[in-house]
């Protein structure tokens, strides 16, 4: 997948729907001007840089293209929702990318919380899922998918889950991070504008992992959130298993762009003894409000002539 919202009384209908299916759902999000590039004029949370390069970042904006994201009544324990097409019908056609046909992706605004999954379709449009909003807080859900015939997209909606939450800190930046027993190691640095490579490998018990297992048609999955309005940027490794190159580990090279400076949390999704793993970073970009550069040591980026995939 390549890379990497104003309110309006369109936006507090779909909260109405969406608070009928949660009890608590609020959309805030804007519909994207009809421009036919897709790009938007200021938007807030949307940066300098942003504007530069004529581009919204991926999962700002609930409605773009003529695409809308439609949250829709669901039974407790579920997550439901549709894709409204430019004809106002839902759309039933998607093509296949990584091995399915729909990315869910859901953060809390914290950046606490992430989870990365696949909803079945039923034959009139709605995409249902065993709902991955594990806890209280405001949560932002991305989908993340193609229509047959149109461009890969990313919309994104808010979600809020009641009780009682203590918003915690954003972790601090670091080189390395473990999850289950794993150490994941980033070696690169992001940069605003520009496509750089980021190298994550993988060892357990001190010793490199070799024999990573291929995840949707990938050795790892990267989503990189932006602080603050969660601007959101998928991308995927350097080859993918079996083209005759790329390694099974220990090391999965991507090549990303982050929109503009600031902090971002990347989530790394790799599959090993059959289980997926996620494994979680704190980078800060260029300057960011943290002060200073905090960014992880490592081999400097270097450019790539493509860029990675990733959806805008």
């Amino acid at each position: 997948m390549n890379t990497v919202t104003r309110m309006s009384g369109f936006a507090l209908g779909l909260a109405a729907v969406f608070g009928a299916a949660y009890g608590v759902g609020r959309v805030v999000d804007p519909v994207a001007e009809g421009r036919p590039d897709g790009g938007a004029a200021h938007t807030p949370g949307s940066t300098v840089q942003d504007e530069v390069t004529d581009q919204v970042p991926g999962g700002l904006l609930v409605s773009d293209r003529g695409y809308t994201l439609v949250p829709v009544a669901a039974p407790a324990g579920e997550f439901a929702f549709r894709i409204g097409g430019p004809d106002g019908r839902p759309v039933t056609r998607y093509d296949v990318a990584h091995d399915k046909r729909m990315h869910l992706i859901v953060a809390r605004r914290d950046l606490s919380g992430f989870h990365h999954v696949h909803p079945d379709l039923a034959p009139d449009g709605t995409w249902r899922v065993e709902t991955p909003l594990d806890g209280p807080g405001q949560w932002r859900a991305f989908a993340d998918f193609t229509p047959t015939g149109g461009e890969a997209l990313t919309l994104g909606v808010d979600v809020t889950v009641p009780g009682e939450l203590t918003e915690r800190p954003l972790p601090a930046p670091a080189s390395s991070t473990t999850v289950d027993g794993y150490t994941v190691t980033l070696a690169g640095v992001p940069q605003p504008g520009r496509t750089s490579a980021l190298a994550l490998s993988v060892s357990r018990d001190g010793r490199p992992v070799t024999d990573l297992e291929p995840y949707l048609g990938a050795y790892g999955h990267l989503v990189a959130l932006r602080r603050g309005d969660l601007a959101y940027l998928h991308v995927h490794p350097d080859g993918t298993p079996g083209d005759g190159r790329t390694r099974s580990g220990p090391e999965i090279t991507f090549f990303a762009e982050v929109p503009s400076a600031g902090s971002y949390r990347l989530y790394l999704d790799f599959r090993h003894g059959g289980r997926v793993h996620t494994a979680e970073f704190t980078v800060v970009v260029g300057t960011a409000s943290t002060g200073g550069d905090l960014t992880p040591s490592g081999p400097a980026p270097t450019e790539h002539g493509a860029p990675g995939h990733g959806h805008n």
